[in-house]
């Protein structure tokens, strides 16, 4: 009798927690999916280039209190073109050194020295980029996203992007194209032998 009521209860037990799980499980019938509002792409986008740390290499900066800030003018509009190159000591390069200029927006190793690019919207940034153009940049490191060109340069670490959902590929462009336009050509990236 006690065997009949321990496996009634095992089997009622067992019941309640297929039940519940049906309950809980997603809906995939009559699910509703809703498109995102340009507004709510562009708000998606401000967060994740806020997350993804995009300012930090991305935006010219003054010295503050904290250290390096973000000059709010030139936000996201890469290394200042009309900015003089000073170029690393070599030496110390070939020693193993990576090394960055003063507010982030240059690099120099290895592979030579690079220039954070222009993403505002402005024709000198992204402004005529395709959104395809933009997910090739940041997910396969095609420079400008053409195909066939040059791989993005150290220390883009667009290696990070490769597994980004199209949706969050598309709400950074949305967020991107949104932004004030800032005429900024950046240089192009010297070989090691042109430092």
């Amino acid at each position: 009798m006690k065997k009949k009521i321990l496996n009634s209860l095992v089997f009622l037990t067992f019941l309640a927690i297929i039940i519940a799980g049906c309950r809980n499980a997603p809906k995939t019938q009559n699910q509703v999916v809703t498109t995102p509002t340009q507004e709510q792409l562009v708000q998606r986008g401000l967060y994740l280039v806020t997350i993804g740390g995009c300012n930090d290499c991305h935006s010219p900066k003054k010295m503050g209190p904290q250290g390096p800030e973000v000059i709010p003018e030139l936000m996201l509009s890469g290394y200042p073109g009309d900015r003089p190159v000073e170029k690393p000591d070599v030496k110390v390069i070939k020693k193993g050194w990576n090394l960055l200029n003063s507010d982030f927006t240059a690099a120099a190793g290895m592979w030579g020295m690079s220039f954070s690019g222009n993403l505002t919207s402005d024709q000198t940034g992204i402004g005529n980029w395709t959104e395809e153009n933009f997910r090739r940049a940041l997910k396969e490191g095609k420079y400008k996203g053409l195909p066939g060109s040059r791989s993005l340069l150290p220390p883009m670490p667009w290696t990070d992007f490769v597994s980004m959902t199209d949706e969050d590929v598309k709400a950074i462009f949305s967020y991107l194209l949104s932004t004030k336009p800032v005429k900024n050509v950046v240089p192009a990236p010297l070989s090691l032998e042109g430092i």
